[in-house]
């Protein structure tokens, strides 16, 4: 089969490589399934790039952990009618050493999730890391219907779904965006109000659209450089969902200000939900997909020939939604 793969870390030119290697069969619980497309996540290019370390878990890595496609084999142990079944795929290279940067892929029967036939293969590519974390950072902890949400960095991929779902969980939402294109992008997933963060205060942009109260959750791609801010708009006994904090990884804390508010921070990786929040998320997806409530961003697609172009697109963090690589 045709893939995308890599030996060592470094540059996306100098390390992917695209050429013929052996076709997986499934084994037991498992699917084969033929791949249409192929996400490209933040963190799929900073694994191959050598930003979480330059040594390799496996020789040879065939990136990417989302994806869709079409099951055409079932292993031992799976319902055999899922033979033709579209579905979309998490955790493809998740402690594996292939991902879904190939034409085909195996992974085990309730890691291939049917796609709705209303949904196209590359939205369906966008699913597994983007709207998974978006939808547990909506449906953690307390029922969000009625609360007040702080979406940082509202045209994210993650960020975007996160707007859809907490609006259609019933609650009022604020993001905050960098541009104007940025801003009409997060408004365009329902968000109430859309705060420029590199021109205005967003606590006293919080502390005026609810009436000082501050918000309920606070859902953040940059935890590091927004603990400040967050620590000011967070109402008492408020939640933080963080999923990312690159600008500081190490961040400090302003302790008082969070302890005399009672906030609760969670720290969500989407590679380790728990069984029932990872079934939660899937059918809240689903349901949702089913519906046509989601609108999603593919920022642009690319032939398997072309990934390293890809990843550097995601590199030049300048996108709007999720990269796509095409497999022919």
């Amino acid at each position: 089969m045709r893939a995308a793969f890599y030996s060592r870390t470094g540059p996306a030119r100098e390390a992917l490589d695209v050429g013929e290697v052996e076709t997986p069969a499934p084994g037991p619980g498992e699917v084969l399934v033929r791949i249409r497309t192929s996400g490209v996540n933040p963190s799929d290019v900073k694994n191959r790039s050598g930003a979480r370390g330059d040594r390799l878990p496996f020789e040879r890595i065939i990136p990417h952990s989302d994806g869709a496609g079409i099951i055409e084999a079932v292993g031992s142990g799976v319902d055999r009618h899922r033979v033709g079944q579209r579905v979309w795929i998490w955790n493809g290279q998740w402690q594996r050493p292939n991902g879904t940067a190939a034409e085909y892929i195996t992974v085990p029967g309730e890691q291939a999730v049917e796609l709705p036939e209303s949904t196209g293969f590359a939205e369906g590519a966008c699913l597994g890391i983007p709207a998974t974390t978006a939808w547990y950072c909506v449906h953690g902890g307390a029922d969000p219907g009625g609360q007040t949400v702080l979406v940082s960095g509202g045209a994210g991929a993650v960020a975007h779904y996160a707007i859809q779902f907490a609006v259609l969980a019933g609650a009022r939402v604020i993001a905050t965006a960098s541009s104007p294109e940025k801003a009409a992008h997060a408004r365009s997933a329902g968000a109430d109000q859309v705060v420029d963060y590199g021109r205005d205060n967003v606590a006293e942009a919080v502390a005026e659209f609810t009436g000082g109260n501050g918000v309920n959750r606070i859902i953040d791609a940059e935890f590091g450089a927004n603990v400040g801010t967050s620590a000011d708009a967070i109402a008492a006994h408020g939640e933080i969902f963080a999923y990312g904090s690159a600008l500081a990884p190490t961040p400090e804390l302003p302790f008082y200000k969070l302890l005399f508010k009672s906030a609760v921070l969670h720290t969500p990786l989407v590679y380790l939900l728990p069984g029932p929040a990872r079934a939660g998320a899937i059918r809240g997806i689903n349901e949702a997909l089913a519906r046509n409530e989601l609108i999603h961003t593919v920022d642009c697609t690319l032939p398997l020939e072309e990934i390293a172009a890809a990843h550097e697109r995601v590199e030049r963090q300048d996108k709007l939604g999720t990269v796509v690589v095409t497999i022919p």
